[in-house]
């Protein structure tokens, strides 16, 4: 495997015994292709195989981390489209089961599959200028990820609040309600993600993989199988995505339902 992730959107680089991937793909916000997601994927095997290596700290490029999948559709000239299909395209979990360590440092808008790089990495480290959001339900998507990762992270009162409302937090609330654990000054953001690198380093790597085992199985059951059945049939998602793209509400919201907050 070698340090090139299959997009020019995700570069690598080495400091030391930590890589860094950074999201760079200004015009489109950050929205990842699946050349993007899979190259996140590589991320992670790579420091899990490479003996120079030891940690990943993922972050984004100016004002945004991520805000997850690109809705248009839009795929990049020059990108290794992934062999897999599906959910093996998606990083998350090889992110969370990750044994060297996985930083999110959190720059900047953070939301939809950008939130969950955020949640299952080992340590999230965020930005007080870092905003948090799961539109997924604006566009008709019923994100299996979130709806069993959210709540053993915030409980089912606030993981409901959150899946449900599309609302956005800031990250002191973020932090608060257990989303991440650490916020920091903006212009700390990066020292702080390397002493977290650092600190989770020193402990044990046989022991540490067998504490991350116990703590996964705390995740809920993941139906992938319903979530993709809805990518390629629903008839919402596909109103959700027109209604995007042609800067419109979708039609199923009631007409004397105002239309405030975060672009539908």
């Amino acid at each position: 495997m070698t340090d090139d992730l299959g997009t020019r959107h995700l570069r690598l680089t080495r400091e030391g015994s930590i890589a860094w991937c950074v999201i760079d793909r200004p015009e489109a916000r950050n929205a990842f292709t699946p050349a993007m997601y899979y190259g996140l994927k590589k991320a992670v095997h790579l420091v899990n195989t490479d003996p120079d290596l030891a940690a990943l700290i993922i972050t984004g490029s100016g004002d945004v981390f991520a805000p997850g999948g690109d809705l248009g559709g839009r795929r990049e000239e020059g990108e290794t489209e992934p062999d897999a299909m599906g959910a093996e395209v998606l990083p998350f979990l090889t992110i969370r089961d990750s044994n060297a360590p996985v930083i999110a440092a959190v720059n900047g808008i953070c939301q939809a599959g950008g939130m969950l790089v955020a949640m299952m990495a080992d340590i999230a480290v965020a930005s007080d200028r870092a905003t948090f959001r799961v539109p997924e339900l604006l566009r008709g998507i019923p994100d299996a990820t979130f709806a069993a990762a959210l709540p053993a992270h915030v409980g089912i009162a606030m993981a409901r609040d959150l899946l449900l409302s599309a609302r956005t937090l800031d990250a002191a609330e973020a932090q608060r309600i257990g989303v991440l654990s650490r916020v920091v000054p903006h212009d700390q953001l990066r020292e702080a993600a390397v002493e977290a690198a650092h600190q989770v380093l020193r402990t044990a790597p046989g022991a540490r993989a067998q504490v991350k085992r116990m703590l996964n199985e705390r995740y809920g059951q993941i139906d992938y199988q319903t979530m993709f059945w809805a990518l390629g049939n629903s008839p919402e998602l596909r109103e959700g995505m027109r209604a995007f793209m042609e800067k419109r509400p979708p039609a199923w919201i009631p007409a004397d339902v105002p239309l405030k907050g975060p672009r539908l």
